[in-house]
């Protein structure tokens, strides 16, 4: 007998939830759904969602899957700047890391590309966040969905995450 499929939890915007979100649910973390029509020929996901929603790129952070000495990480750096390969190395305890394979970031988090969130991921990973995250209130990450960001306290991503916060991006 087939398994019946699980519906999606809503989120306060009324559409379906994801595992992110899922996640802030069962922790009981408050945050912003912040759902928008994304463009399939947007050239990035996270300055498309900063120009769309009218957030500022440095309060928008991209989730990227690096590759650490054979071991997949998760680095969250602001989309108006660029992950330092040479910092994130250092941050996860190695000298060198380079950008994750597409299909095995996929795999690991059980997201799409430019849908990847810090959250609810498929397999947990070590995950570093750039301090500038700190500077703000409140920043935005993937929801889990292109089209879908949320948006939360950068305290309650770190603590979620068992983040380290160190500095990620580029100068």
């Amino acid at each position: 007998m087939a398994k019946r499929p699980r519906a999606a939890k809503p989120f306060s915007a009324g559409g379906p939830g994801t595992l992110a979100t899922a996640a802030l649910d069962a922790a009981g973390v408050p945050y912003t759904a912040h759902p928008y029509e994304h463009d399939p020929s947007a050239s990035s996901y996270g300055l498309e969602a900063a120009d769309v929603l009218g957030i500022a790129p440095e309060r928008v952070f991209k989730t990227l899957m690096v590759d650490v000495a054979g071991k997949l990480c998760v680095a969250v750096v602001p989309v108006s700047g660029s992950l330092d390969l040479k910092a994130a190395a250092a941050a996860f305890g190695a000298k060198k890391a380079s950008m994750a394979d597409p299909v095995a970031a996929e795999r690991r988090t059980g997201y799409v590309l430019g849908g990847i969130s810090p959250l609810g991921q498929r397999q947990v990973s070590p995950t570093a966040i750039d301090e500038s995250a700190l500077d703000h209130e409140t920043i935005l990450v993937s929801g889990g969905r292109r089209g879908f960001d949320i948006e939360l306290a950068p305290a309650d991503l770190v603590r979620l995450t068992s983040a380290s916060v160190v500095q990620l991006r580029c100068h």
